[in-house]
């Protein structure tokens, strides 16, 4: 138990940091974001709670392919933004655009042979 508390805290802190880089600096805050934290963070759970190197590329692999369908929501959110949508229904828009891109994703590359 003691190890998802501190699982929690150090992934809690890690975005709270990240909020706090973004409010005082919208570009310095998005290149903190745009690194891999998460990922990273995931991976060295999962390497503390398995060990096992094959789900662990299995993770990292399926990571690039879900990571490409969802950029289109960081143009089209301030887009619709600029373009006087309100904040929520462009978020719901830009979510919406990532469930589709995912589901478009997951069918390409299994005619490639790519299984996420």
């Amino acid at each position: 138990m003691l190890y998802l508390v501190i699982k929690a805290l150090v992934s809690g802190v890690i975005v709270m940091a990240v909020s706090e880089i973004a409010r005082r600096s919208p570009t310095f805050g998005a290149l903190v974001v745009s690194l891999p934290l998460v990922s990273l963070l995931g991976i060295l759970w999962l390497w503390r709670d398995t060990g096992d190197t094959t789900r662990i590329a299995a993770h990292a692999e399926a990571t690039f392919w879900y990571v490409l369908p969802s950029l289109p929501m960081f143009l089209a959110f301030p887009y619709l933004l600029r373009h006087g949508i309100g904040f929520w229904p462009a978020l719901l828009a830009g979510c919406l655009l990532t469930v589709l891109l995912y589901g478009v994703t997951v069918l390409a590359a299994a005619r490639f042979g790519v299984r996420l």
